[in-house]
């Protein structure tokens, strides 16, 4: 298990994940796996966002979701490594953001591990196959689009490759996670079609950013405290 360096941990807490012990854990994500929780964690979830709407406090848990995923996708990319610890002990807690009480995620930093080359692609593979099963279990919970609980995600991972792309020395991995991605070969357990190709259109980071991708609100405007997303599809 691999050592995390101070810039790794910078990382980690720039998406709001942390890895000591939080003081009052709410839930884990192995929790959201169980069908006869989800009540309660709608209900949670309504209750820390404050939210006007079910599908806006879903939403932003995914959000919140999607910036750990996003993680894993970029240490992949950055330092051929992944969090590879068990669903309980990826564990939520309330934080405080620029005055707006949300989810901070809390993991152990000793479940890292370094990818071989050979498996890279069936890492990827499992990643999405881990989105699947929580955006599952969410949509369970009220009505919302997989679209836009797979938005949630990708925005983040978005912006991460175009900055590593920007970089000749990294540009070499992200480019090969972005094949992968926008193949169908990873996503055939769950999809006939590759949903970050449609998030993309195939085109370029670099093309994408600070313009509207998203084809689906994802509900911040509904959250008090926080504002209508920039690049908002809805008028």
């Amino acid at each position: 298990m691999p050592a995390l360096t101070y810039d790794q941990l910078r990382v980690l807490n720039s998406y709001s994940i942390f890895t000591e012990n939080p003081d009052k854990p709410l839930f884990t994500l192995a929790n959201i796996h169980k069908d006869f929780y989800l009540t309660d964690f709608r209900n949670l979830m309504m209750g820390v966002t404050q939210a006007t709407t079910e599908t806006a406090a879903i939403s932003h848990f995914g959000r919140r979701y999607g910036m750990f995923m996003a993680m894993q996708f970029y240490m992949l990319s950055m330092y051929d490594e992944i969090w590879d610890g068990k669903f309980e002990d990826i564990r939520y807690s309330i934080v405080n953001e620029y005055g707006v009480n949300t989810l901070g995620t809390f993991i152990t930093a000793t479940d890292f591990r370094y990818v071989e080359d050979d498996e890279r692609e069936s890492v990827i593979a499992k990643l999405l196959f881990q989105c699947h099963e929580v955006i599952t279990q969410l949509r369970k919970t009220t009505s919302i689009s997989p679209l836009t609980l797979w938005e949630n995600i990708f925005g983040y991972m978005l912006w991460n490759y175009h900055v590593q792309l920007e970089n000749p020395l990294l540009a070499d991995r992200a480019f090969e996670d972005l094949e992968i991605l926008e193949g169908t070969k990873v996503w055939e357990p769950f999809s006939n079609k590759s949903w970050f190709l449609q998030y993309t259109e195939g085109k370029n980071p670099a093309q994408l950013v600070n313009r509207p991708v998203r084809k689906s609100c994802c509900f911040s405007k509904d959250i008090p405290g926080l504002l209508r997303c920039e690049f908002c599809p809805i008028k």
